[in-house]
C-alpha cells in the first residue's frame, strides 16, 4: 500500500494511500464514539438488577472483565485470520459483532442478558488490533509513530463526543446510548463494505493458519519470548492493569464520591479525548523531534502516576477539582504513551506478522483489563474509593524500570 513519488528523479519518498488512510481514520473516529458512548450509563443499567447497593461496583467491573476475557481468547484468532484473509473481512465482522452486542446490552431485561451483550462484543473484539494492523500495512515504518499519533487524536475526537453524547442521550432513557452506538457502528460497517480498500497484499499473507496461531496462551508465550518485545509488553501490561480498573470503576466512583449524573460523568470521560486532541495536535510533534519512542512512553507513564495521585487525593478529600486535574494529567500521559508504544511494537515485525503482533498485544491488554477491573472492584469495595488509584501509582512505578531496561541504546 506504499507509493513512491519521484523528486527530480534523484530521491523517492513513501506516501500513504489517501483512500485507505481516510477510511482508517473514519473507522477509529466512529469506534471512539461507539466504545465510549455507553460509559456514563453502565452503572445505571446495572442498578435495577442489584438488590445490595454495595455489589453494584463489583458487577460493573465484572461486565468489563467478561468483555476482556472474550477479547483475550478471540484476539489471536482474529489477528491470524486477518494475516491470512486480509484486514477488510475481519474488521467488518468485528464491527458487526459490536453493533449486535450494543443492541443486546441495551435491550437488557435481566443481568445475564447484559453479560451476553458484553460477551458478543468481546468475541468480535478484534476491531482495534485489526485497525492498527491496517495502519501498519499502509504506513511506512519510519512514519508510523507520527500516524499512530494521528489515530490517537482522531480517537480523541470520538471519545470527546461519545461520553458527552451518551450522557445527554441518557435523559431519554439509559438504553438510548446503546442503540445509538449500534447505529453508529452499523454505519461504519456499511461504509466499510462499499469503500474500504484491502490493505494487506496477497504476497504478504499467511499461506495457512496453524492451531498454535489460534491458541491465546501459545501466542502469548511466543510473543513474550521475543527478546525485542518482552520488556515492552510486560511494562505495558503493568500499566494496563490499573488503566482497566480505572475505566471500569470510574462511573461508579463519581456516583459514590460526588453523586454525579450521566451527563456530568460523560463530560469527565470526554477529558481523555480532549487530551488526545491537544497532545497529538500540539505536543506529540514536538516530542518526536526531540525524544525517542521509549522516552516519550516513559514520560507518559510518569504523567499517569501524577494523575493517579490526584485522583486518589480527590477521593480522600471528596474534592472534585482534584479529580478533574488528575484526569487531565492522566489523559496526557495516556495519550502520548499509546502512539509511542504502538510505534515501537509495529516496527518490531514485518508485514506478514502485523496481525499476529497486534492481536497478541490486544490479548495481553485484554488479560490486563480482565485482571484490573476484578482487582479494582474488590479493593474499591474493601479498601476504599482511593485504592484503585493507589494501585495505579504502584504498578506504573514498577513498569518504568522494566521499559527503561528494554533497549538502553534507544532510551
Amino acid at each position: 500500500m506504499f507509493k513512491f513519488r519521484s523528486h527530480n528523479e534523484q530521491t523517492t519518498e513513501p506516501t500513504v494511500d489517501k483512500k485507505a488512510l481516510i477510511f482508517g481514520l473514519l473507522s477509529v473516529f466512529l469506534c471512539g464514539i461507539g466504545f465510549t458512548i455507553i460509559a456514563p450509563v453502565v452503572p445505571f443499567l446495572v442498578q435495577p438488577y442489584i438488590s445490595n447497593p454495595g455489589d453494584q461496583a463489583i458487577v460493573v467491573t465484572l461486565l468489563t472483565s467478561v468483555y476482556a476475557v472474550c477479547v483475550f481468547f478471540a484476539a489471536p484468532g482474529l489477528g491470524a485470520l486477518s494475516d491470512r484473509y486480509g484486514r477488510r473481512p475481519v474488521l467488518l465482522v468485528c464491527l458487526l459483532g459490536s453493533a449486535i452486542g450494543y443492541v443486546v446490552f441495551g435491550i437488557g431485561g435481566a443481568l445475564w442478558i447484559l453479560f451476553v451483550g458484553r460477551i458478543i462484543d468481546g468475541i468480535t473484539g478484534g476491531t482495534i488490533s485489526t485497525i492498527f494492523a491496517y495502519f501498519a500495512d499502509i504506513i511506512p515504518p519510519e512514519q508510523r509513530t507520527k500516524y499512530f499519533g494521528w489515530v490517537s487524536a482522531v480517537v480523541g475526537v470520538g471519545t470527546v463526543i461519545g461520553p458527552t453524547l451518551g450522557g445527554l442521550l441518557a435523559k431519554f432513557g439509559y438504553s438510548v446510548p446503546l442503540y445509538f452506538g449500534a447505529i453508529i457502528t452499523l454505519l461504519n460497517v456499511i461504509y466499510g463494505f462499499f469503500y474500504m480498500p484491502e490493505s494487506l497484499d496477497q504476497n504478504n499473507r499467511l499461506k495457512k493458519i496453524s492451531f498454535t496461531r489460534l491458541n491465546p496462551f501459545t501466542q502469548l508465550a511466543n510473543i513474550l519470548a521475543m527478546k525485542n518485545l518482552n520488556r515492552l509488553l510486560v511494562s505495558a501490561f503493568l500499566l494496563w492493569i490499573p488503566n482497566g480498573s480505572l475505566q471500569a470503576v470510574f462511573s461508579q466512583f463519581t456516583i459514590d464520591t460526588f453523586s454525579w449524573k450521566p451527563a456530568l460523568i460523560g463530560l469527565m470521560f470526554s477529558i481523555m479525548g480532549i487530551q488526545d486532541i491537544i497532545s497529538q495536535g500540539l505536543i506529540m510533534p514536538k516530542l518526536l523531534l526531540k525524544l525517542s519512542d521509549a522516552r516519550i512512553a516513559i514520560l507518559g507513564m510518569v504523567a499517569e502516576i501524577i494523575g493517579y495521585s490526584l485522583i486518589a487525593a480527590s477521593a480522600l478529600f471528596s474534592f472534585y477539582p482534584l479529580l478533574i486535574a488528575g484526569m487531565f494529567i492522566f489523559g496526557f500521559g495516556d495519550s502520548i504513551f499509546g502512539p509511542s508504544f504502538n510505534g515501537m511494537l509495529s516496527k518490531s515485525v514485518d508485514s506478514s506478522e502485523q496481525g499476529r503482533i497486534q492481536g497478541g498485544s490486544q490479548s495481553i491488554q485484554a488479560l490486563a483489563r480482565m485482571i484490573g477491573p476484578i482487582i479494582g472492584g474488590q479493593i474499591y469495595v474493601s479498601l476504599g474509593h482511593a485504592a484503585p488509584a493507589f494501585m495505579g501509582m504502584i504498578l506504573i512505578a514498577a513498569a518504568i524500570p522494566v521499559l527503561y531496561k528494554r533497549t538502553p541504546v534507544t532510551i
